[in-house]
C-alpha cells in the first residue's frame, strides 16, 4: 500500500483522538479482532488520504458516511477516491453515520456479511477490476 507522507500520519493520529460518535460506536464492534478475527485499523493513512477503518487482510476500507457526504461536492469526491483505491485493490464499504447511530450491531452485521461474502485477498499486485465503492445499509433493510 502507498505509504502516507508525513503530515497525513500525524492528521491520522489526530483523527484518532477526535472520533466521531459512529465512529467510536463502530470501532466498538471492530477493535481486538472482534470480527472474524480480522485486525482492523482506524483512521488509516494511505496515499493522499485517511480512511476510516481499513482492514490490511481483505484489502477492505469502511468509510462512515455523516449528511455531509450527500453535499456539494462530497459524492464526486468520494467517487474519485473510492476509484483511487479500487485501482490498488482496496474495496471501500461506506456505511451511513445514521444507520450507526440508530442501530451499532446492525453496522457490524452488515459489515460481516460482506466479509463473509468476499474471499480473502492477498496482500500483492491489486485485482485487475476497477470500479467504486459500495453502500450497505446498516439499518437491516
Amino acid at each position: 500500500m502507498v505509504r502516507a507522507p508525513l503530515e497525513r500520519r500525524l492528521t491520522a493520529q489526530r483523527f484518532r483522538r477526535e472520533l466521531t460518535l459512529p465512529e467510536v460506536l463502530l470501532w466498538q464492534a471492530l477493535k481486538g479482532r472482534q470480527l472474524e478475527g480480522l485486525l482492523f485499523r482506524r483512521q488509516h493513512p494511505v496515499g493522499p488520504y485517511i480512511l476510516d477503518f481499513y482492514c490490511e487482510a481483505l484489502k477492505l476500507a469502511i468509510e462512515v458516511d455523516g449528511e455531509q457526504h450527500a453535499l456539494d461536492d462530497h459524492p464526486k469526491h468520494d467517487e474519485r477516491r473510492d476509484a483511487w483505491f479500487a485501482m490498488r485493490g482496496v474495496d471501500t464499504l461506506r456505511i451511513p453515520a445514521r444507520d450507526i447511530l440508530q442501530a451499532p450491531e446492525n453496522a457490524a452485521r452488515a459489515i460481516l456479511e460482506h466479509v463473509r461474502a468476499r474471499p480473502l485477498r492477498p496482500s500483492g499486485p491489486p485485482p485487475p477490476q476497477c470500479g467504486g465503492g459500495s453502500e450497505v445499509p446498516a439499518s437491516g433493510s
